[in-house]
C-alpha cells in the first residue's frame, strides 16, 4: 500500500472511532441534538423504515424509547469515488448490542456515510438494522 493510501485509511480509522463515540454518546444521552449530526437531506432507514432529511430524522429519534448502546466492533474506509468529488467522505460499520427502555438487549448493526463539511463530519446516509 502507498504511504498516501495508508495515511488516508489511518486517518479515516481514527474519524470513525471519534465519530462513533460522539453519535452513540448523542443517540443515548443527548438525543435532542441528534440533528445536529446530520445533512439537511439525510436518509435513514431504521429496520426498514424511511426517513428524508434532518428535521423528520430527528423527531423518529426523539419517539423512541431511552436506549444504551454497547459497540463491540467499528470498522471504515474512505470512498474514492467521482461520485463524492472533493470531499472527504467515509464509510462507517458499526455494531453491538443495545437496551431500549426495559426491552431485553438485542444485536444491531449500522452503516453511515459521513462527510466532512467546514471540517465537521455530517451523516449523508445512515441505515440501522436491529438483529435477532
Amino acid at each position: 500500500m502507498n504511504s498516501e493510501l495508508k495515511r488516508k485509511v489511518e486517518s479515516c480509522a481514527h474519524t470513525a472511532e471519534d465519530f462513533a463515540r460522539l453519535y452513540y454518546a448523542s443517540i443515548d444521552n443527548r438525543r435532542q441534538q441528534v440533528g445536529r449530526l446530520y445533512l439537511e437531506n439525510a436518509t435513514l432507514s431504521w429496520n426498514g423504515n424511511g426517513a428524508c432529511g434532518r428535521e423528520v430524522i430527528e423527531r423518529h429519534f426523539l419517539d423512541l424509547p431511552p436506549s444504551r448502546h454497547y459497540n463491540t466492533t467499528l470498522d471504515a474506509q474512505p470512498i474514492f469515488d467521482p461520485a463524492v468529488g472533493s470531499m472527504i467522505t467515509y464509510i462507517i460499520l458499526a455494531g453491538g448490542n443495545v437496551q431500549f427502555g426495559d426491552d431485553r438487549r438485542r444485536n444491531f448493526q449500522q452503516t453511515f456515510i459521513v462527510t466532512a463539511v467546514n471540517d465537521k463530519w455530517k451523516i449523508a446516509s445512515d441505515c440501522y438494522r436491529l438483529q435477532d
